[in-house]
């Protein structure tokens, strides 16, 4: 089974909020309406279906170049 990561912050439209985890030490990158959704790793856990996840906290949002 993948891992998988809790999202908080970012736009309320995210259409998923339990996602694949990145590499320990890498962030998040999540295509979202025409660009980017960057979330950064937290000490934090939450609970979630399948036990305990680690917490992704959103940090900026980037344009995908045309």
């Amino acid at each position: 089974m993948a891992n998988k990561a809790a999202l908080v912050g970012g736009p309320d439209d995210l259409p998923e909020r339990i996602v694949p985890a990145a590499a320990p030490g890498e962030d998040l990158k999540i295509p979202h309406r025409g660009g980017y959704e960057h979330f950064k790793a937290t000490p934090r856990r939450q609970e979630g279906p399948e036990g305990p996840l680690p917490v992704y906290e959103w940090w900026e949002r980037t344009e995908i170049a045309e």
